[in-house]
């Protein structure tokens, strides 16, 4: 057994880098950890993190690929954020422009939660604690 404590972090590839830095920093409200621009590769890498704790990892790649189908890609089929109000959480991202699904509830833990995208097109979920 590999004994795994905790998911580490999760890795984005950016369409657009700086829109997608902007949604993720100024809209969802992750702070910076660091941004490294990396010559080689020509890409940028930007560590974020939500409540002092290193959650994401977001890129920019020039030779980046588009997601397959959506939702249903092989991969990652989409990252969830846990808030205490998902109404308010709703209302909030659809005054930023953000189309987000209206409020259902999970009909196993009875919780509520709506989907909605990243400015890549990558599925996000917030989910009532």
């Amino acid at each position: 057994m590999l004994n795994i404590q905790y998911i580490h972090h999760i890795a984005i590839i950016a369409e657009d880098y700086e829109k997608s830095k902007n949604f993720y920093t100024e809209i969802l409200g992750f702070e910076i950890i660091r941004e490294v621009y990396r010559d080689e590769r020509k890409s940028y890498k930007l560590d974020l993190a939500i409540n002092g704790k290193y959650q994401i990892e977001l890129f920019s790649f020039p030779d980046f690929r588009k997601r397959a189908s959506y939702p249903e890609a092989a991969g990652l089929r989409h990252l969830a954020f846990a808030v205490e109000d998902v109404e308010s959480a709703v209302e909030y991202l659809r005054s930023k422009n953000i189309l987000a699904q209206d409020v259902r509830v999970d009909e196993y833990t009875g919780k509520k939660f709506s989907f909605f995208e990243d400015p890549n097109g990558q599925p996000l979920e917030i989910y009532e604690l």
